[in-house]
């Protein structure tokens, strides 16, 4: 395509006419640089996208820029011989939407280095239900076997279990043998996280405990709410047991002792998916189109959604109603 034809892309803002975001029409050599030009097909909506896309987080680092921190589609041109014109791919974080362009666009110009072929198993679509969250928790559950959890530990709890890393670990643990008890103070999700695999839904005050350690109750788990309750899950994992840390929905704080990590010898692993190695990457993205691929995909996309009813997607989010996972078709 030319670079001077127009396209819609869902652009922010932030300059003497304050923090704004919406639909405008951009061109080619308006995009961040890179090797790889792609037709964008689908995309989706992270925490982390409404954050960017309302002002109400410091997720930019330079204006303007499209949003979207995941992006699918396939390859329209390359001056990398890696990638050839119709090549379906996906890109996930790797600074989309934070110091570069992002995937809410009809195109997108990515840097090869971080341009990842789709997995056999997977569609574009599947790719985009998948997305960052599906990444976060597939790369958790990737360092706590690395770091020898085995099923023989005891359950995984998942905590924020409805939420779009909650809901895709749900599923991809049970899937690779796991064990899993989701946590969610949703009382009306027990059916919901029950399909994804979850052998029990525990509420929140499973993890109320203002102890240093409790009694061992799980082999270990991915947390996404930070604060109180990674204190409360650590306190009662298994003796040597791995807890990954993947969000803070709650809080950043951690007020906790060390015994834990002393008396048991449980260890804490930090999941930081958006610049995780390019073959950590691809390793991630081969078990989720493999062995990892959640069973329940569908029942975890609750929403379809297109470039312009971002906005309406952000306010859902942000004000806790959002469920499961949104994905957002490029048309």
């Amino acid at each position: 395509m030319s670079v001077n034809s127009p396209f819609p892309a869902f652009r922010i803002h932030n300059d003497d006419s304050g923090y704004r975001s919406g639909l405008e029409q951009v061109t080619l050599d308006q995009l961040s640089p890179g090797e790889v030009v792609i037709r964008a097909r689908w995309s989706s909506v992270n925490y982390k996208d409404a954050l960017a896309g309302t002002g109400k987080g410091k997720i930019l680092r330079r204006f303007p820029l499209i949003g979207g921190i995941d992006v699918a589609g396939e390859v329209v041109a390359s001056t990398d011989p890696a990638f050839r014109e119709g090549d379906h791919v996906l890109t996930t974080g790797c600074g989309l939407s934070e110091t570069r362009d992002g995937g809410y666009s009809h195109y997108v110009r990515l840097e090869s280095k971080w341009v990842i072929p789709l997995p056999a198993g997977l569609s574009l679509r599947e790719s985009m239900v998948l997305g960052t969250a599906g990444f976060t928790a597939a790369l958790a559950l990737l360092r706590m076997k690395e770091n020898r959890q085995s099923p023989a530990h005891g359950p995984l709890a998942v905590t924020g279990a409805t939420g779009g890393v909650g809901s895709l670990a749900v599923d991809i643990f049970s899937r690779a043998g796991f064990e899993v008890h989701a946590i969610s103070g949703k009382a009306e999700a027990v059916d919901y996280l029950t399909t994804l695999g979850a052998s029990q839904v525990l509420g929140r005050d499973a993890l109320a405990t203002t102890r240093p350690m409790e009694s061992a109750r799980f082999g270990g788990g991915l947390d996404n709410v930070g604060g109180s309750m990674l204190v409360s899950l650590l306190a009662q994992t298994a003796p040597y047991g791995n807890v990954a840390s993947a969000g803070l929905a709650a809080s950043g704080d951690l007020a906790m002792t060390v015994m834990p990590f002393i008396i048991r010898g449980v260890s804490l692993l930090g999941v930081a998916s958006a610049g995780t190695a390019r073959d950590i990457r691809q390793q991630v993205w081969q078990h989720l189109g493999d062995d990892w691929k959640p069973r329940q995909l569908e029942t975890i996309c609750t929403r379809e959604a297109g470039l312009a009813d971002l906005p309406d997607v952000f306010a859902t989010m942000l004000g806790g109603r959002s469920f499961g996972r949104t994905v957002v078709k490029i048309d």
